[in-house]
């Protein structure tokens, strides 16, 4: 027997005896078409992963950002600064250009450069009033005082009337 015979007798043997198994075309298609459907599923959750991914990252820097700004604003009402929206928003160019600077770094700016979007002193802001209103009983609160005390010691009717009536006209 020659060489090339020999071959095709190895060649012709079934695909069952070499360890392969024969499929038929109806389940072989079945496969295809649940492969390609898995990965249809597998990219379509890829893309989904992907935007989540991008979601998540968005979501981070919000939330840094917010981070940031409330720290600013903290240190700014503790400084006592009339004018919040404007410091932050001045505060928050001045944060976002230079990254390595911090809030407390900026407020000091802030107080040397606009020193009047701040009260004088910072134990103001306790019972800080915006800078347009005006106390009403600023020069009226001796004589109001005065006219209480007196109604308080006295317990006589007409006292505690005319500290009615004067608190009616302040107040």
């Amino acid at each position: 027997m020659s060489q090339i015979d020999a071959e095709k007798i190895e060649g012709s043997e079934e695909p069952e005896q070499r360890g392969e198994k024969l499929v038929d075309v109806s389940e072989a298609i079945r496969y295809r078409k649940r492969a390609q459907a898995a990965e249809q599923k597998k990219t379509i959750l890829e893309q989904e992963l992907a935007e989540r991914k991008a979601e998540v990252e968005k979501l981070n820097q919000n939330l840094s950002q917010m981070t940031i700004e409330r720290q600013l604003i903290d240190k700014l009402v503790s400084a006592g600064v009339r004018d919040l929206e404007a410091a932050v928003i001045i505060g928050r160019t001045k944060l976002e250009g230079d990254k390595e600077t911090t809030a407390a770094d900026v407020v000091e700016r802030l107080r040397k450069e606009k020193s009047y979007l701040f009260n004088d002193t910072p134990a103001a802001a306790v019972g800080a009033k915006t800078s347009g209103v005006k106390d009403r009983l600023s020069g009226a609160t001796g004589t109001l005082e005065r006219a209480a005390k007196k109604a308080a010691n006295t317990g006589s009717r007409a006292d505690l009337q005319e500290y009615l009536r004067a608190r009616r006209n302040f107040v």
